[in-house]
């Protein structure tokens, strides 16, 4: 069963016996087709997930049943892309040519972990190498799909499947958590929402220790009702605590920077403080204005690049989520795992440095910031932390008290530490960094 194909039986051409809906007349499957130009675009180009579905449905006319089964059909395979080219390893002589990877890996995907029936998986994704000019391959891809069909689930047993699935760079840099955070990243994450002030939990929701509401995966949170009233919005239980952290109140002048798409700045909003949400990117700062609309909160949205912007006035507390690796929301974007580099993170901490020392001179005296990134990484997040120092500030520690809902994402400094395995009985969370800082009076 795990013999490997012969040179002849991996010959192009070579077309096996074919599968019961006949490969060579099976008709094009929009799921499919979507998601392997998905996955071609996040492997070969780098587009972000979303980004990529997007495109490959520009004409809007895909069902949206099919759009979320091709979205969840990339997402699974690029959540579980090393397992999966271990399990198809055994099976070819040698590597095949990166798109007809591709093609090998959603039908594995579909056959192993999405439960299709055999038939479907393979002679679907047969159709979708000839409809996508690799013809040449389409015997190979039968044959080699039809072997891990007749293996089953069993050809996951004995592979090291969390150690697969994560580059060895996030693997050894996430240090002794990195298990732990590996073994979340194989669900889908829940929905999570934070609620407007005095509305009730929705049907089917789950108050959380922090106070965000969880619902299953998969769930559509514009079928909820209130959604189009405003009522809630969608943030991760952890994304929701910088700002919450931070402490704002009503009549203070707070800024939210680099704020789209607006999760923060509606926490921020809701509060009574005056919030100026300053994003350089034209088009999200609109999606931001179009979420406070629909929130019915009001924030001062400013288009602008943070190092350069000046405020009003001195203000009293900032929230500065910068921009990051993104390695805390492989959950909900497995393309992180695919797209990041260890390469990246030194222009980021870059990047992440003068922000913090453009959020220092915007602070009145005695003014309080939080820096936060939804990274995993000690570059983006503890070593940022330490850094701030240069810039005039000084630590000013969350109490036990603040995170008396989540004990264990207090750290022995006082920081806040959360990763994706934290909360395992109720379906984890996104990993985040955050850390509260205060201008002294004497600067």
């Amino acid at each position: 069963m795990n013999k490997r194909l012969s040179d002849a039986g991996s010959r192009p051409g070579n077309t096996a016996t074919p599968p019961a809906t006949g490969p060579a007349t099976a008709p094009a499957d929009p799921t499919r087709a979507i998601a392997f130009d998905v996955l071609v675009a996040v492997t070969e180009r780098r587009r972000p997930l979303e980004e990529a579905l997007d495109q490959a449905d520009t004409s809007g006319l895909v069902p949206l049943r099919d759009r979320a089964a091709a979205h969840r059909l990339a997402a699974t395979v690029l959540r579980r892309m090393g397992t999966l080219d271990a399990v198809l390893e055994p099976f070819l002589a040698k590597a095949p040519p990166g798109r007809v990877r591709l093609a090998l890996l959603i039908g594995a995907a579909q056959l192993l972990i999405l439960d299709t029936p055999p038939h479907a998986a393979v002679g679907t994704v047969v159709s979708l190498v000839r409809a996508r000019g690799l013809a040449p391959f389409a015997g190979l891809v039968n044959a080699v799909l039809r072997r891990v069909a007749t293996a089953g689930v069993g050809a996951l047993d004995g592979l090291d499947a969390p150690r697969l699935d994560i580059p060895a760079w996030l693997w050894s840099s996430w240090g002794s958590n990195a298990r732990q955070i590996a073994e979340a990243l194989v669900a889908e994450a829940p929905l999570d929402l934070t609620l407007a002030r005095g509305v009730a939990v929705p049907e089917g929701g789950m108050l959380l220790p922090t106070g965000s509401v969880r619902l299953p995966p998969g769930t559509r949170v514009a079928d909820i009702p209130g959604y189009a009233e405003g009522e809630f919005w969608v943030q991760d239980a952890a994304a929701a605590l910088p700002a919450m952290l931070l402490g704002a109140q009503a009549g203070e002048h707070v800024a939210d920077l680099c704020a789209a798409p607006g999760g923060k700045t509606a926490q921020l909003a809701a509060t009574g403080a005056r919030v100026f949400a300053v994003e350089r990117d034209g088009h999200r700062l609109q999606r931001l204005r179009q979420n406070l609309t629909r929130l019915r909160l009001e924030a001062d949205a400013v288009e602008a690049d943070v190092t350069t912007w000046t405020p009003p006035e001195p203000l009293d507390a900032i929230l500065l989520d910068a921009p990051c690796s993104a390695t805390g929301t492989a959950r909900r974007h497995p393309d992180v795992l695919r797209l990041k580099r260890q390469s990246d993170i030194a222009s980021l901490v870059e990047g992440q440095d003068r922000l913090i020392e453009a959020a220092a001179r915007m602070l009145r005296p005695g003014g309080r910031l939080v820096y936060a990134v939804c990274s995993l990484q000690p570059e983006e997040g503890e070593q940022r932390a330490q850094a701030a120092t240069r810039f005039g500030l000084e630590p000013s520690p969350f109490t036990p008290e603040e995170l008396a809902a989540l004990p264990e994402a207090r750290t022995p400094e006082g920081w806040l530490r959360t990763h994706p395995g934290m909360w395992p009985e109720l379906g984890g969370m996104d990993g985040f960094f955050a850390a509260r800082f205060i201008r002294p009076s004497s600067w």
